[in-house]
């Protein structure tokens, strides 16, 4: 790929295909998609607010894009080119994108193993877009998001009738794995994505729960046994290891200890199995005395003589990036779930574009999502720089 080709984010939807029929085209293609994304950068949420903006601002967007103010796409213009969006291509455009944005406040999350062998870390997991599914438009998306920053890698669909886990082996499918570690909760926790990494040369932590009961079982029996108790060949003193920390902070004082084994991978004969893990977080609030625990197992394909506990623990800890730092942000900052777009590949539309602008924010330095839309909000011309209208590239 010609990373210039893309260094802009305008640069990188201006090569998004444009599906309208030549007949009764009033405006440029690249003209309504930087509309949509200036209007994104300014802290509008949907197609309404989106038009709205246009024409509030209609003499100065006209006046930087050249353009006359009484010809500038209307609110139902700008909805029906997210409505027909080939959003495979945006997809694939804006992921390629995102590669080139230096995130150097948050950077991209690796863990090094002790063979000093660096593998970048990625959190999997799947989230419903409910602002369409609302108006029974029902879309789940299911997303590789790098560790540490949130910059999205790649995020698709799942298809009419498809379960999370077969969107997951066809998206991971697409990419090589080979020096990467994949994180994902309990409902991908299943053997045959276990193996699906392994054979594209990836490593994987899984979450561990109840619904791999024999596994889960297994597990929690080996870390209950006392440690004078021998009940496998392996002498528990050399096959076990501990790490724990403890911080204060927002009112709790939390304590997080990480256990971890080998002693049980032939009998569960996981795929590609390094060894099984045992979290206990411990929180107890200062003011009230209030105390709270929670147990969660898991496994992962990093063997014994691989990694360390403390690695493992920063590998479990970080997984929740794709929660706090992906879709927390596009819901309750850019309104995603309170959207009522719904109709065609808008939502999907949205969604990744929204992915593209907060990876952008945060490669400018912001830390606060909501901060920087108030900035490029104040100013059209601020929006347009930010996404790399300016200087005029249509």
């Amino acid at each position: 790929m010609d990373l210039d080709k893309y260094s802009s984010f305008v640069a990188a939807l201006h090569a998004v295909p444009d599906p309208r029929k030549a007949r009764g085209q009033r405006h440029a293609w690249s003209l309504i998609l930087t509309l949509i994304v200036a209007a994104l950068a300014s802290g509008q949420k949907n197609g309404r607010a989106m038009g709205q903006w246009v024409d509030l601002h209609a003499e100065e967007i006209a006046s930087l894009m050249q353009l006359s103010a009484s010809r500038l796409p209307s609110t139902a213009t700008l909805r029906r080119a997210l409505r027909t969006l080939d959003v495979t291509v945006l997809e694939a455009r804006l992921a390629d994108y995102n590669r080139t944005l230096a995130l150097t406040t948050t950077p991209d999350q690796t863990i090094r193993l002790r063979s000093g062998v660096r593998l970048a870390a990625y959190a999997v997991d799947g989230k419903e877009v409910r602002g369409a599914k609302a108006h029974g438009a029902s879309l789940k998306l299911v997303s590789l998001v790098a560790q540490g920053s949130g910059r999205v890698g790649t995020q698709a669909p799942l298809a009419a009738g498809q379960g999370e886990q077969t969107a997951v082996k066809d998206l991971l499918a697409r990419h090589t794995l080979d020096g990467t570690i994949l994180t994902l909760d309990a409902g991908l926790a299943t053997r045959p994505l276990a193996q699906q990494i392994r054979d594209q040369h990836g490593h994987y932590l899984m979450v561990i729960k109840r619904n791999q009961r024999e596994v889960y079982e297994a597990i929690a029996f080996l870390f209950d046994q006392p440690s004078g108790v021998q009940w496998l060949p392996t002498e528990r003193a050399t096959a076990y290891r501990v790490y724990q920390t403890r911080s204060k902070g927002h009112g709790r004082l939390e304590t997080r200890r990480l256990e971890c084994s080998p002693d049980v991978n032939d009998y569960l004969a996981w795929p590609g199995i390094g060894q099984v893990i045992r979290r206990t977080y411990h929180s107890e609030r200062l003011k009230t005395g209030k105390v709270s625990q929670d147990i969660t197992y898991g496994l992962t394909s990093l063997g014994w003589d691989e990694v360390t506990p403390h690695a493992l623990e920063r590998l479990w800890r970080a997984h929740w990036t794709i929660e706090n730092r992906t879709h927390y942000v596009r819901d309750e900052t850019l309104g995603e779930d309170r959207c009522q777009i719904h109709v065609g590949h808008a939502p999907h539309a949205l969604a990744a574009l929204r992915n593209t602008l907060i990876c952008l924010l945060r490669a400018q330095g912001w830390t606060n999502i909501a901060d920087a839309l108030r900035d490029y909000g104040s100013s059209v011309k601020k929006a347009f720089t930010l996404i790399g209208a300016l200087p005029l590239r249509l």
